[in-house]
């Protein structure tokens, strides 16, 4: 007979059948394992261009790449480029579109050496991080009309929104 502890329960060595057996898990199959995944999205945003204008009319774009097969996306496959100016844009439009989601900030502005290749390359992570976090989240993905339209439209216009 177990005795009653100091709770006023007693302990039986019923409570803790269990703890010593390993769960049961079943064996994939090599689809399961190396198939594609049921929902995937990957957004790169890579090839950064510095073109070279009259006075202030310098600027670096980088080429967005995207490959999903989430249904809110239009394509399962595109290619556009966006300037920096074009992220803030967006971003404020997110803002405006969705009360309830915190849209997380762009990578800072830069005035001095903004087309050295470091800050270049510390720009385009920093905005390949955003777009993943923004694109990620379902409530955007199924709420913004802007979303799916500036990861994948070449004609995106922030005009439009």
């Amino acid at each position: 007979m177990s005795s009653p502890s100091r709770s006023g329960m007693s302990s039986s060595p019923r409570q803790f059948e269990g703890f010593g057996t390993r769960p049961q898990f079943k064996q994939q199959t090599f689809e399961e394992i190396y198939g594609v995944p049921e929902n995937f999205l990957e957004i790169e945003v890579r090839n950064p261009e510095t073109h070279v204008g009259y006075g202030k009319g310098m600027y670096t774009d980088y080429e967005i790449v995207c490959r999903t097969n989430i249904p809110a996306f239009k394509l399962k496959y595109s290619v556009v480029r966006r300037r920096y100016s074009d992220f803030e844009y967006f971003r404020d439009i997110l803002e405006r579109e969705s009360s309830r989601v915190t849209i997380p900030p762009l990578p800072g502005k830069v005035f001095t050496n903004r087309f050295s290749e470091e800050v270049i390359e510390s720009r385009r992570d920093g905005l390949e991080r955003f777009l993943q976090i923004v694109a990620g989240h379902p409530l955007l993905q199924t709420g913004s009309k802007v979303l799916c339209a500036f990861i994948q439209d070449p004609q995106w216009d922030r005009v439009r929104y």
